[in-house]
């Protein structure tokens, strides 16, 4: 459908161009240029693409890499802050004793006094002694660094806490990208989130009984962070993470984007396995994602970037091709068809007078220029002009006698067996009934006559039904009441034009085949109706139906031509069938072989359907 539809609409232009070489010359070119270019660009736009990501891979995992491994020296440096500097056994009797001995107290604040002036990204220190449900903390009050002691209800219900606990390395770390539950906020530490980029908490066990005694937390701000991440070149459209083993985000340059990501499960699917690198796409648009995970930690460092960034060089360069190829193809149009054209007309000059002789123009001549093969041609065109004009028209004028002979024939062969009929309906009628009747019926038959001498071959639908009316109320008189008529015709197929006697021809066969040979009611149904290529005209009796041996000489004889046909056979054949091969041939001559009859026939009756293609009566006629 969709293959038909493109070809009405661009048939006009193909015609158009079909009628000349030069055009066809022009397409020719015009074609093979287009997909050497077209070719080309895609190859180039390809090899770019492909070029474009290894090289986004390559110098990202790079920069991934370095920046990794600078984040986890990081990493290493706070572990190694969070342990006690001085002897552990000194740190761990002043946490012990810190609220009973006033010098183990004075130890743990010049502990955490100087472990806070030790770096620039320590936003506050905090010291928890969980046997006292206190804590100790570092502030920066007036430029002066100040420790206080404040009492706090237990940690053991906070989830920093519990992994603290699990760890094996007795720490965890604490983001602070994503808001913790309400439960927990309102017993951890006050500190101010918005400066803290990360909270990391030591747990602090007896050597002996390796009980919990206090817990060392650090809270940084992104200082050192910030100086190391800006070594990623990041650009619009990219993203960048930097997160957990256990994947809690600590860095993220678009919460969002990592609430989608993690959600549609990007982060599962950062695994070693993956060789640094997987593609993912989000409701917008699809995504090259590079990352880096460190080998001590698993700590991941991802950097997605949009596919549109990685090739946007290539399809610049795609564009520019494109561009290139237009101007070239322009300058290669003009070129050919300038060369066209001088090739090409002497041969425009023969096709106009070859149109001019198809048209039926028979003087046409062509000129004669030079001695190459065109002009041999030509010469010859004219000779061919010469000696079949005669036969043409003469071929011509035969061809139109000899039709309109053969459906004059067809038409003399039916009009006498009619008349038979009729006049043995009217003796039958008058010797049983010997009533006024016979005037009706004698009204019938002239009528009929005068329809059936008409120098008419082709008649509107209207005008045959009411013939049939005619003919069949002559029928009723032989038939009585066993005769029943019912007519279903679209009223829209009324005016259509079907050849004369048409339908009195498929009538004819349901009473020689059905009424005359049984003695019971036979229904006969005269229809029309509109097929997607056909008008179909159905006669169709409720007899006993032709036998199938009977159906398959009539269906063979309607396939004979009739020139080709043999008298003596049709003779042999009781001229049973002559009608209906007489209605056949002239359907064809009419109406092409797209028309035709067509019989079915069981032990219910008889159908017949003269099929007749939709756009009436065309060059056939």
């Amino acid at each position: 459908m969709i293959r038909r539809t493109l070809y009405k609409l661009f048939e006009p232009l193909l015609e158009r161009i079909s009628r000349r070489l030069a055009n066809k010359l022009i397409l020719l070119f015009t074609i093979i240029i287009i997909l050497v270019v077209s070719s080309l660009t895609y190859i180039s736009y390809g090899m770019l693409r492909k070029e474009s990501v290894n090289n986004s891979i390559a110098s990202t995992s790079n920069n991934l890499l370095l920046v990794g491994r600078n984040l986890e020296s990081y990493l290493s440096g706070i572990e190694q802050l969070s342990l006690p500097q001085i002897s552990y056994d000194e740190f761990a009797y002043a946490i012990l004793h810190e609220s009973e001995d006033y010098g183990s107290k004075m130890y743990v604040e010049d502990y955490l006094k100087n472990l806070y002036f030790s770096r620039n990204d320590l936003e506050a220190v905090y010291l928890y002694v969980i046997k006292e449900h206190k804590y100790y903390y570092v502030t920066k009050e007036n430029y002066n660094i100040t420790v206080r002691v404040t009492e706090h209800p237990p940690i053991d219900n906070l989830s920093w806490y519990k992994r603290a606990l699990a760890s094996p390395f007795n720490r965890s770390y604490q983001s602070f990208v994503e808001e913790a539950p309400a439960a927990e906020s309102s017993v951890d530490y006050p500190v101010n989130k918005d400066k803290v980029f990360m909270g990391y908490h030591r747990l602090l066990r007896s050597i002996v009984s390796r009980e919990p005694q206090a817990v060392l937390s650090l809270y940084l701000n992104s200082s050192v962070t910030d100086e190391i991440m800006k070594d990623i070149p990041f650009s619009t459209g990219q993203h960048l993470m930097y997160i957990s083993p256990d994947n809690e985000p600590f860095t993220v340059d678009d919460k969002e984007f990592y609430q989608g990501s993690r959600e549609a499960g990007l982060l599962d699917q950062l695994t070693p396995e993956k060789n640094g690198r997987v593609t993912w796409s989000d409701e917008e648009q699809k995504y090259l994602v590079i990352y880096d995970i460190s080998q001590k930690e698993g700590w991941k460092l991802v950097k997605p970037i949009p596919y549109t960034e990685i090739y946007a060089a290539a399809t610049t360069t795609r564009k520019l091709n494109v561009f290139i190829g237009l101007l070239f193809l322009v300058l290669s149009v003009v070129l050919v068809s300038v060369t066209s054209n001088r090739i090409t007309h002497p041969l425009k000059n023969l096709s106009l007078q070859m149109k001019r002789f198809s048209t039926g123009s028979f003087d046409a001549e062509a000129t004669v220029e030079g001695k190459d093969e065109i002009a041999y041609l030509s010469r010859h065109f004219n000779k061919m002009v010469e000696k079949t004009n005669e036969l043409i028209n003469e071929r011509y004028k035969m061809k139109i006698v000899e039709k309109n002979a053969v459906l004059k024939a067809l038409e003399a062969e039916i009009n006498p067996h009619f008349l038979y009929n009729a006049l043995q309906a009217i003796s039958t009628k008058a010797l049983k009934n010997n009533n006024d009747d016979i005037v009706e019926m004698v009204d019938n038959l002239a009528m009929t006559l005068r329809y059936c001498i008409s120098g008419r071959d082709v008649v509107q639908a209207r005008e045959e039904l009411r013939h049939i009316e005619r003919y069949l109320a002559l029928q009723k008189a032989r038939f009585g009441s066993r005769m029943q008529v019912v007519y279903d015709w679209d009223e829209s197929l009324m005016e259509l034009r079907i050849p004369k006697l048409s339908i009195q021809t498929l009538v004819e066969n349901c009473i020689k085949h059905a009424l005359e040979k049984v003695s019971t009611t036979v229904t006969i149904r005269i229809e029309a109706h509109v097929t997607a290529t056909h008008s179909v005209i159905s006669v169709r009796d409720d007899g006993p139906g032709i036998n199938e041996e009977r159906l398959e000489q009539v269906m063979s004889s309607l396939q004979i031509q009739w020139e080709d046909r043999d008298s003596e056979a049709e003779e042999e054949d009781g001229n049973e069938s002559i009608g209906l091969k007489n209605l056949n041939t002239r359907l064809k001559l009419l109406y092409g072989e797209e028309a035709g009859l067509a019989i079915h026939s069981s032990e219910h009756g008889t159908q017949m359907d003269m099929r007749l293609p939709r756009g009436g009566v065309g060059q056939h006629v």
